[in-house]
């Protein structure tokens, strides 16, 4: 069984670590076991508990009524069909998602999902709750915080989302601008590059989708074979700015036609040099204006 520290504790809930030992000491809300130089210790019963205390907090219930229910009362409470209205927080549908990965629950996580959807759409069931649970899984940017195997889980359930909501759009009209999309080599995490893959077939944009993992120098012979006008990716792995600048560069002088977009992390944008042909994401708003 997997063990967390009370910081991924954290990470995951959006809890304050002062703040859980505080539900700890003064209601008994977890319990977690202690290594010999008394750290904290929590398996995924502790952890899915402190999810389901945090979903059900935001509704009228308080914190100590919750700590002090058994966790299958607080299962029932949590998985109750309710109007989706009650739900008054974003927090209920982050919590429980990541719920499911630490479970690998996917009936569940078709639930969660589909209630999100009937709320938000997909465009704001991305922006609202999608992306807060890649940066608290750590999944966005590779921090490890969840084991490999719940990363797994619940990225590959996302995807499958995306994929289907992609494939419910109509065909882009002739003529559309042509995008080209992928990760670069030793880039693996497809989720973001995925919703813009949705956003701009919503725009009626044409995609060309290659996924992860993609070598530079084999887009030089997709550019021999196909017509496309821009080109976006993203960069998550933690390589380093000489590394990152160097990719950059190559891909200016790859593609010297073309507009290139790269989407990541605004501190990582930050600190590396754009070519004039490429331009900095750090939002879907930015994206966005890029089509309108």
């Amino acid at each position: 069984m997997n063990q967390f520290s009370i910081s991924q504790l954290e990470q995951f809930s959006g809890i304050k670590a002062h703040t859980i030992r505080i539900w700890e000491q003064r209601y008994n809300a977890l319990q977690p076991s202690r290594s010999e130089g008394n750290t904290r210790h929590y398996d995924n019963d502790q952890l899915r508990r402190l999810l389901n205390i945090v979903s059900l907090s935001n509704q009228d219930y308080k914190v100590s009524e919750l700590c002090a229910m058994p966790d299958k009362k607080l299962f029932k409470l949590v998985g109750q069909s309710k109007n989706e209205t009650e739900y008054r927080t974003d927090e209920y549908f982050v919590s429980q998602l990541i719920a499911t990965a630490i479970s690998y629950d996917e009936v569940y996580f078709d639930k969660i999902f589909s209630r999100s959807l009937i709320r938000y759409g997909m465009k704001d069931t991305y922006l609202k709750v999608i992306y807060p649970v890649l940066l608290r899984t750590g999944i966005m940017w590779t921090r490890d915080d969840m084991p490999p195997a719940n990363e797994h889980f619940i990225s590959n359930l996302l995807r499958q989302k995306l994929f289907t909501a992609i494939d419910s759009l109509p065909p882009p009209k002739s003529g559309a601008d042509s995008w080209l999309l992928f990760l670069p080599e030793n880039e693996f995490h497809e989720v973001g590059l995925l919703f813009s893959h949705y956003l701009l077939r919503l725009f009626g944009k044409k995609v060309i989708y290659l996924g992860s993992n993609i070598a530079l120098k084999s887009l030089i012979n997709v550019g021999k074979d196909i017509s496309f006008q821009h080109i976006l990716f993203f960069l998550v792995h933690k390589n380093s700015n000489q590394e990152i600048q160097e990719y950059l560069d190559e891909s200016g002088k790859t593609f010297p036609g073309k507009k290139i977009y790269v989407a990541g992390e605004q501190k990582l944008i930050r600190q590396v040099k754009k070519s004039n042909n490429i331009r900095f994401l750090c939002s879907v708003d930015d994206l966005e204006q890029q089509l309108l």
